[in-house]
């Protein structure tokens, strides 16, 4: 997270940097919690009509950080899919800033593997007081607490690149 070197190797961020990072999560929860209520829409990503989880994570960046970075292709909604590429992890870290999950906070994304041997399919913004907002089936955008059974399942972190826009 931080962005220049100092003599000993450790690395220092600008006063300007500082600022955006602190205000970061609070922007991206601001901007999260508008999609609350939007029905469970697979594939869609559209705040107070429809979207699944991916749609969310789009939304979000869309009013945080700006046009989406590349188009979306299809996807399957099997949680269990299986196979030896971790097609949602991949991209996120074309887009994202990949941390390690012990250091994920408040406004980053974390990809659940919600059974043993599949490929993460489901995403999710972690919000305070030890909570996420996700898209999730039959009940649309909520948040939710990030209970030990969540938890086991994280499987990736992401941190969203500084916002560029203020909401």
């Amino acid at each position: 997270m931080n962005d220049f070197p100092t003599g000993n190797g450790r690395r220092q961020r600008s006063a300007q940097q500082c600022a955006r990072a602190n205000t970061a999560p609070a922007r991206i929860i601001k901007a999260t919690r508008r999609w609350i209520g939007t029905p469970y829409h697979d594939q869609a990503s559209v705040r107070g009509v429809g979207c699944d989880c991916l749609g969310l994570i789009r939304g979000v960046w869309r009013e945080v950080v700006g046009p989406e970075p590349m188009p979306v292709p299809p996807y399957s909604r099997d949680w269990g899919e299986t196979g030896p590429v971790e097609v949602l992890a991949e991209a996120a870290r074309a887009a994202m800033i990949e941390i390690d999950v012990a250091e994920a906070r408040t406004g980053d994304v974390v990809l659940f593997r919600m059974r043993v041997g599949a490929i993460a399919k489901h995403a999710g913004i972690l919000s305070p007081s030890h909570h996420f907002i996700h898209a999730y089936e039959r009940t649309g955008v909520i948040e939710e607490a990030l209970t030990a059974a969540w938890q086991r399942r994280i499987a990736f972190a992401f941190r969203f690149p500084t916002p560029n826009r203020k909401p």
